[in-house]
């Protein structure tokens, strides 16, 4: 005879529900029920019975469920394009802490800078239960991302993505290397690179720097020189990372490029601290000193800059204001919907080190 199945019993390819642990506990599903919420009429032995049966069978009270039916989560997401990237960890760190204080979660989601994935995120995600998403994107423009959104509250992060019709948390870019590149010219360099310019690819947070560098070499009086504005090297694919053009690795293989002509060069202004590590620890296993020979600063005031031989001068964004500024934000957002467009900047400050100042 064909054996039937047990409708009462749990699946073992099926995650138990309450109505599981009610048969097992030989209670009704909303003594159960009371037992998960702590009610306090209820009898010991009843409370033991049920406790086991949910021990016994593995059971999750379906969470967000009831969060759902509450209108809220306490869960916030953080989209990044990298988390391995120094930058990005660092001010994932600062946004959980930000978000911890105001009693919510974050999960933090890496896009990788793909179109699809920064497109997922604009669209609030869809199946996953958030209360509002922080959103670095790197791919996908600003007004696609605008155009894409659902209801999901969804603060944005970056000066190439301040829109008057979303909210947004920016550092000026142009402002902050422009007192970087100030900073080499004060030493008294005059011939002084770029690295970090793409005339093709991501979004502009390097077209914004090299804005700002441009500007200070036409306040110094100094004619802009293409030559001195340092292309993308092609890196070996074994040492392709997820940062990409704005890795240590490129930073390396440009320096290499630059070796034969270093002294068309005294300082190098780069796009992010990776690339001028990367140059840096080139330029050392060829004997160039800095910043005798040369004087090199970056942007991001990653914490290995401040460990490199020698220590890397740089921009430094305040992580934990701009984490601040954008969890008020998104909250302010979830509290009043209506309300008008916010675009707030957060301060950054220059760190002077070993690699211009000696």
């Amino acid at each position: 005879m064909e054996a039937t199945e047990d409708s009462s019993a749990p699946s073992s390819e099926r995650r138990p529900s309450i109505k599981d642990v009610a048969a097992l506990a030989g209670v009704s599903w909303r003594t159960v029920s009371n037992v998960i919420h702590g009610h306090r009429y209820l009898r010991p032995e009843t409370k033991e019975k049920v406790e086991a049966a949910i021990k016994e069978l593995g059971y999750r009270p379906r969470v967000a469920a009831r969060q759902l039916r509450g209108g809220k989560s306490q869960l916030l997401t953080l989209a990044v394009p990298y988390i391995a990237n120094p930058y990005f960890a660092s001010l994932a760190h600062a946004v959980v802490e930000a978000a911890g204080r105001e009693n919510y979660v974050v999960l933090i989601d890496e896009t990788l800078g793909l179109p699809e994935r920064e497109k997922q995120v604009a669209r609030g995600y869809g199946s996953i239960l958030t209360d509002g998403i922080i959103f670095s994107p790197l791919s996908v423009p600003v007004g696609e991302l605008v155009s894409l959104r659902d209801s999901t509250p969804l603060v944005l992060l970056g000066q190439h993505t301040a829109n008057p019709d979303i909210d947004h948390v920016i550092v000026d870019n142009i402002a902050s290397t422009r007192a970087a590149t100030e900073h080499v010219v004060s030493l008294g360099r005059r011939r002084i690179g770029f690295l970090g310019y793409l005339a093709e690819g991501t979004l502009g947070t390097g077209d914004l720097r090299f804005a700002g560098y441009q500007q200070a070499l036409q306040a110094a009086g100094i004619p802009l020189d293409p030559a001195l504005v340092v292309g993308p090297a092609s890196v070996s694919a074994d040492a392709v990372t997820a940062e990409g053009d704005y890795s240590r690795e490129e930073g390396f293989a440009r320096a290499e490029h630059l070796i034969p002509r270093i002294h068309e060069f005294d300082a190098i202004v780069c796009a992010n601290d990776l690339l001028a590590i990367g140059l840096m620890h080139a330029f050392r296993l060829h004997g160039i000193r800095i910043p005798e020979d040369i004087a090199v600063i970056g942007w991001d005031d990653s914490p290995e800059g401040a460990f490199t031989a020698p220590t890397l001068s740089t921009i430094a964004p305040d992580l934990r204001s701009i984490a601040t500024l954008a969890v008020e934000t998104l909250l302010g957002r979830m509290e009043n919907p209506t309300r008008e467009v916010v675009g707030l900047t957060a301060p950054h400050r220059l760190i002077v080190r070993g690699s211009t100042a000696g």
